[in-house]
């Protein structure tokens, strides 16, 4: 696929772009470049091929679920503006 000058410009002017008429080529030429290897990636043929979520089988290292931090809930409650039975008061935003 091979975009226009004028395609550049639209697509340009629709993403609020300011490309001026020599930037318009070289950012053709780079657009070209891209559809150009996603057609060579379409063109491979994936049947039977499973997804996967990572390119490489690699397993999480878990560390233990312990607590690091001491709980400090009485005092952020203390400095709050407001609080009540235990939730923190908010203005209200949405009507």
């Amino acid at each position: 696929m091979s975009l226009s000058n004028e395609q550049v410009g639209r697509i340009a002017r629709l993403s609020r772009l300011a490309i001026s008429e020599t930037e318009i080529d070289v950012t053709r030429t780079k657009l070209d470049g891209i559809f150009a290897l996603i057609e060579q990636m379409q063109a491979v043929d994936t049947a039977g091929i499973e997804p996967m979520s990572h390119p490489q089988e690699l397993a999480t290292r878990l560390r233990d679920d312990v607590v690091t931090e001491t709980d400090r809930r009485a005092a952020f409650q203390a400095i709050a503006p407001q609080t009540e039975a235990g939730l923190y008061l908010v203005p209200k935003v949405i009507e």
